[in-house]
């Protein structure tokens, strides 16, 4: 089967976000009175902004509606990206060197503010012909929404797309969507070895991206 798209991630893939995101939730938790713990951010990777701006006020004690922890961490976050954008090595090579080829799709569990305003700071928003957050399907990753969202706004099958993602729950996500899976594991939450194993190849980073390489996989 030819391969028909592709698919990106967001956070951890194109952007060194992660560590903004712990660290923008981590302060509002503890402003607002609730109860941090090590293991929120991992807990949170991959949840859509509806899902996790309720683990924000269930798990972690934060009194406040999801809708407003949700807005107000965003615009936190975009905040600090306006000031510097964690772009990651190969990041936009990758993206301008794949859409020469291939429609391209972006399947984020960030925030659509958030995607908006990384893809236009980052140069690419014209790469992309269709964007989906996961607040905008029923479930985040590691559930296959997002993913089949994206295609389907591609209007491509799933099965003739290939993902590329960093973390175990989005790996799970694109696998269960039945697509091709790229891992480009994220430095600081390394996927599970049992989510390094669904993908059909894992990458040091995005510098090692190449039609090529894609074209191979379906």
């Amino acid at each position: 089967m030819a391969v028909d798209a592709v698919i990106f991630d967001l956070d951890g893939l194109l952007v060194d976000s992660e560590a903004v995101w712990d660290e923008v939730r981590k302060s509002f938790v503890e402003e607002n009175g609730g109860r941090w713990h090590d293991g929120a951010q991992r807990d949170m990777m991959g949840m859509s902004s509806v899902e996790w701006s309720q683990y924000v006020r269930d798990r972690l004690a934060v009194q406040m509606e999801p809708e407003e922890i949700s807005q107000a961490v965003a615009d936190r976050v975009a905040d600090a990206y306006q000031e510097y954008l964690p772009l990651l090595p190969g990041a936009v090579e990758a993206v301008r060197s794949l859409t020469a080829e291939w429609p391209l799709g972006l399947a984020s569990s960030s925030n659509r503010p958030v995607i908006d305003l990384v893809l236009h700071l980052a140069g690419v928003a014209d790469a992309f012909q269709a964007t989906v957050s996961s607040e905008e399907v029923g479930a985040g990753k590691p559930a296959p929404d997002v993913y089949l969202e994206t295609a389907r706004r591609l209007g491509k099958e799933a099965a003739a797309c290939v993902a590329i993602e960093d973390s175990t729950n989005g790996i799970k996500s694109a696998y269960a969507a039945g697509m091709g899976v790229i891992a480009v594991p994220n430095q600081d939450f390394p996927p599970e070895p049992d989510a390094l194993d669904l993908a059909d190849e894992t990458l040091g980073s995005l510098t090692e991206v190449t039609p090529e390489l894609v074209r191979q996989l379906r």
